[in-house]
C-alpha cells in the first residue's frame, strides 16, 4: 500500500504478477487504461483504472491484492456489441451502438446470457446505472458469462470505454 516496497513496471497485459511481485497493493497508471483482476489469468473480480494514482487496492473495491491486469488499447471508431438473452446467441438480441445505463427496461430483456462485440470495448455491469461488478469485453464472441467467471451474474448496463486516457 502506499507505493511502499517492490515495484513492478508494466506495459501491457500481465497474467500473473506473483512472479514479479508476492503482492500488488497499489499502484499508479501513467499512461492508458487497464483492467486489472485480483486473481491470475483474467479472472475474478474486475476494475477500470485510468491514469491516475491508486494507493490502496481497497480503495477502489478491491478484496485482495491485484493479481493481473489487461491494457485496453485505444479505440477509435464506431462501437458495436449484439446482446442476447441466452447462451449461445440464442433468444431476443439487441443491437447496441451507445452506452445504456438499463438494459432490462429499455430492451425488455430478462438477462444477458452470451454476447458479440463486433466493434470498440465494452464495460457491462451487473447493475442498472454503470454500478456493482464490472466485466470488460474487448472485441470478439462470447458465448457464455460463464466462460470469462461470470456465472450467475446479471449484466444490467453497458458502458463505452472511449477514454483516451
Amino acid at each position: 500500500m502506499n507505493f511502499q516496497g517492490r515495484s513492478y513496471e508494466c506495459m501491457s497485459d500481465c497474467s500473473d504478477m506473483s512472479s514479479y511481485l508476492s503482492r500488488c497493493n497499489s499502484c499508479r497508471v501513467e499512461n492508458g487504461c487497464f483492467m486489472v483482476y485480483d486473481r491470475p489469468n483474467y479472472m475474478g473480480n474486475q476494475y477500470f483504472l485510468r491514469r491516475g494514482e491508486y494507493s490502496d487496492y481497497m480503495s477502489f473495491g478491491m478484496s485482495d491484492s491485484i493479481r493481473s491486469c489487461r491494457l485496453i488499447p485505444q479505440h477509435r471508431g464506431s462501437y458495436r456489441i449484439r446482446i442476447y438473452e441466452r447462451e449461445n446467441f440464442q433468444g431476443p438480441n439487441h443491437e447496441l451502438m451507445d452506452d445504456c445505463d438499463n438494459i432490462m427496461d429499455r430492451y425488455s430483456l430478462s438477462d444477458c446470457q452470451s454476447c458479440n462485440v463486433i466493434d470498440g470495448h465494452w464495460l457491462m455491469y451487473e447493475q442498472p446505472h454503470y454500478r456493482g461488478r464490472m466485466v470488460y469485453l474487448r472485441p470478439g464472441e462470447y458465448r457464455s458469462m460463464r466462460d470469462i467467471g461470470y456465472s450467475g451474474m446479471r449484466l444490467s448496463s453497458a458502458r463505452r470505454i472511449m477514454d483516451s486516457c
